[in-house]
């Protein structure tokens, strides 16, 4: 069987099979809800070591992002120093001197959970040890040193897509089999819709897209900024649910332009406030990870209030699963719909122009909602008000109003 007959076959499959993978899924425990948690990637890079992750922890109980519902501490690459005699993974013994069992039954004693990164070939995309040939063996040890998530990249990997399906399975059953439950992210860029087959390949989320970087618009087709990423995920809801998840991947909220890989050597200063909370409302809309990546142990009230908003959490949380999308678009003006459990739904008006705008929207006229609803909560405004059919707002560049209507 040649690539292209093998590729079909596997989507089939996956199609195939998905209603039933779903059904199964929404019945189980792991990434009922979106994984949220901190990322160690844009800020800390090479640089990451178990004194940071362990401050890190620290900071998450003490800012209150744990009671919040981030529970995921996740060391990206670089953290690998090799394969001993036995071709066991180990850490960099400079930077983990203590060793991934010690550091997780740490991460774990304050209530959080411990996830790790490889990739799906020889090498990550950092150079370092990947997994490719020993995932059997490497998802025992992760499952040993008490892991809980494992990111898995496709870095100098092969580009079709019946390759990646199968590394990516034969990671997925490892895992599967490594008596231990870990949250497996499939970070393959979005290249391949894996939102087709990821899973059939075991995977309980999945990117979408690039990597993402911290502005608002990159306007490069190879560079990704909060809006291009938003755009791509239009037409994709369908694939999302409880157990599998679409990953627009991560939050650039709070980096404020001190990332590495996300500013591309200074390129990128940063999004604004407005516009972070435009980012963080909208990736609760699309029921996305939340998965932050700046330095939490130094982080403004701010920028904390906001990645700890109940209310818009909730949204992201909400236990149908249900992944908004766009009804309106009209100029600069795009609303999404979300709908929530026990019947109600969540709205947010984004504003994409350089310019302030004020509207009025007739909610069953332009967007096609009519359910009987009875109250409207406005999420920023933080007023409950009787539901009259219409949204009325004001909104200043690249701002966003998120609504919730209740019966």
């Amino acid at each position: 069987m040649n690539k292209t007959a093998m590729t079909r076959t596997i989507l089939f499959f996956c199609l195939f099979s998905v209603l039933k993978t779903r059904a199964q899924d929404a019945g189980s425990a792991l990434a009922a809800t979106p994984p949220m948690g901190w990322n160690s990637w844009n800020f800390f890079e090479g640089k990451i070591d178990e004194t940071t992750v362990k401050q890190t922890a620290d900071a998450m109980v003490q800012n209150g992002m744990l009671a919040a519902g981030y529970n995921y501490l996740v060391i990206d690459d670089y953290w690998v120093g090799g394969r001993d005699r036995q071709n066991k993974l180990f850490p960099d013994p400079v930077r983990f001197p203590g060793g991934m069992h010690a550091l997780a039954d740490y991460v774990h004693s304050k209530g959080l959970k411990l996830g790790i990164y490889s990739d799906a070939a020889t090498l990550t995309c950092g150079g370092v040890t990947g997994s490719y040939g020993f995932e059997e063996l490497d998802a025992k040890t992760f499952a040993e040193w008490g892991i809980d998530y494992l990111k898995y990249d496709y870095c100098n990997a092969p580009d079709d897509v019946a390759t990646a399906f199968t590394r990516y399975k034969k990671m997925g059953d490892a895992l599967k089999n490594s008596g231990r439950p870990i949250v497996y992210s499939i970070c393959e860029w979005g290249q391949r819709k894996p939102w087709l087959w990821a899973r059939a390949a075991g995977g309980q989320l999945w990117r979408t897209t690039w990597d993402s970087r911290d502005v608002w618009q990159s306007h490069d087709k190879d560079l990704t900024g909060v809006m291009e990423i938003f755009d791509q995920q239009d037409g994709i809801q369908q694939y999302a649910g409880p157990g599998g998840w679409n990953d627009p991947d991560l939050l650039m909220v709070g980096l404020y332009g001190h990332g590495s890989s996300s500013s591309v050597n200074g390129r990128f200063k940063g999004c604004n406030a407005t516009e972070y909370r435009s980012h963080f409302a909208l990736w609760c809309m699309l029921a996305a990870p939340l998965m932050v990546n700046s330095d939490l142990r130094n982080m403004e009230q701010a920028t904390l209030s906001l990645l700890t908003d109940r209310e818009l959490i909730a949204i992201d949380q909400d236990r149908l699963g249900k992944q908004g999308h766009i009804v309106y678009k009209k100029d600069s003006i795009e609303v999404l719909a979300k709908e929530l459990d026990k019947g109600e739904i969540a709205l947010c008006v984004l504003n994409r122009s350089a310019q302030p705008v004020t509207l009025s929207i007739d909610v069953a006229a332009q967007l096609g909602i009519r359910a009987p609803f009875g109250r409207i909560k406005d999420i920023f405004g933080g007023t409950t008000a009787k539901y009259n059919g219409k949204i009325k707002c004001s909104l200043d560049v690249h701002d966003t109003r998120v609504y919730r209507l209740s019966l």
